[in-house]
């Protein structure tokens, strides 16, 4: 589903906002400026015609502060309640997945992985050194000598990386050492590491809609140690668009909450083992993000790990937001952009994409996947259903916007 990547981020006096592909700036001379709280934005109103509004997310690299710094942006931190009893309790796993019974099992969540988690802070140069800007962003280690896995928009332009394991004040040099920017995967290397705490990776093909997750993470770069939200599982399988015309599929959707300063941080069950990696939220919704699928991750580690980064293409375009059909194989058409190659061809809202060509489509992952094959001009075969009715329409491939 189309996504804008437009997230209102709180704004620093200066310097100059970052880049979109860029590390966004953040002030560390000053502490954080504590926003005045803003009531909830309202859910987005329906377009006439049942059209689904526009999804509007964000990146959620870093926080934006500064002195003088106006706007709100909150966090849901977990309850860190409990008895030292429950706190020792056993995570259990109920027929319906990953469930934390005990408020204190959060506890033995954050004992398990915490120590596996760090922060990033990046320096990059817009414009030449005389608008450096900073950012702030979360990692994961995954071995034992340094690597951490994180975002790749995390790092995107950094000249300078240091990392903070979890507890330690004094920051790590690190090294970037490849990053796949069309999936947002990136792999740093802490300089001179040996015998780190490592996270546990899950099988996120295990997860399943209703279970319980936690997020962790460097969210806004506040002081005094990670933000920890609780939530569930809320979708599998989404698909958004960013702004540079990436499109991420098989994402987690969860409403655990996350916030700027989260991108690259874990989101594990309730055994305490990674299933995604953290990389956007809904700018216009509550408690709507969405996490990299662990499962996506593990090959792309393997070839990050050659050294060889990987960069964005320009990738054809259909236009159109979908989601899973309604106890049916297919992709139902939820929004068609104005303009765009489906509204030339006339696929319209409720229409269920069932075929590309020769390619079935089964869902919203499929359709993208099928799509993703493809080049900008391409012709290709779109098999729909409307009514109970089968139809075709021929679709030259557009060029995915980088706006």
């Amino acid at each position: 589903m189309p996504v804008d990547f437009d997230f209102p981020e709180v704004q620093p006096t200066l310097p100059p906002p970052a880049t979109p592909n860029g590390p966004s700036t953040f002030q560390f001379e000053a502490p954080p400026a504590q926003p005045p709280v803003q009531p909830p934005p309202a859910p987005p109103a329906a377009r006439p015609g049942g059209v689904a509004p526009k999804w509007v997310a964000a990146i959620v690299a870093a926080a934006l502060v500064g002195g003088g710094a106006a706007g709100a942006v909150t966090s849901r931190l977990a309850d860190n309640g409990g008895s030292a009893a429950s706190r020792a309790a056993a995570v259990s796993t109920s027929n319906n997945g990953s469930v934390i019974t005990h408020t204190g099992d959060v506890q033995t969540i954050l004992a398990k992985v915490q120590p596996g988690v760090v922060y990033i802070h990046t320096q990059a140069s817009r414009g030449g050194r005389f608008f450096p800007t900073q950012g702030a962003g979360t990692g994961v280690v995954v071995t034992g000598d340094g690597e951490v896995l994180t975002n790749a928009h995390v790092v995107a332009g950094a000249t300078s990386i240091k990392v903070n394991l979890a507890g330690e004040s004094q920051a790590r040099d690190a090294t970037l050492v490849a990053a796949d920017s069309q999936n947002d995967v990136a792999l740093i290397k802490i300089t001179g590491a040996s015998n780190l705490k490592t996270v546990e990776m899950g099988s996120s093909a295990d997860i399943r809609v209703g279970d319980d997750v936690v997020a962790i993470g460097n969210a806004l770069d506040l002081k005094g140690g990670f933000t920890v939200t609780r939530g569930i599982v809320s979708a599998l399988n989404r698909t958004i668009d960013a702004e540079d015309g990436t499109t991420q599929s098989g994402l987690i959707q969860t409403d655990a909450a996350i916030n700027p300063g989260n991108s690259g941080g874990p989101l594990v069950n309730a055994a305490g083992q990674v299933v995604g990696i953290n990389t956007a939220v809904d700018g216009q919704a509550q408690n709507i993000g969405f996490a990299i699928a662990i499962d996506k991750i593990k090959p792309i580690l393997d070839g990050l790990r050659t050294g060889k980064s990987t960069t964005s293409t320009p990738r054809a375009y259909l236009g159109v937001s979908t989601q899973a059909a309604d106890g049916t194989p297919g992709a139902t058409v939820i929004d068609v952009g104005a303009g765009t190659p489906a509204a030339g061809a006339g696929i319209a809202v409720g229409d269920v994409i069932v075929g590309l060509d020769n390619t079935q489509i089964g869902d919203p992952d499929s359709l993208s996947s099928a799509i993703g094959a493809h080049k900008p001009g391409d012709r290709v075969t779109v098999v729909y259903q409307r009514a109970g009715a089968r139809r075709t329409a021929q679709v030259t491939l557009g060029t995915r916007p980088a706006g």
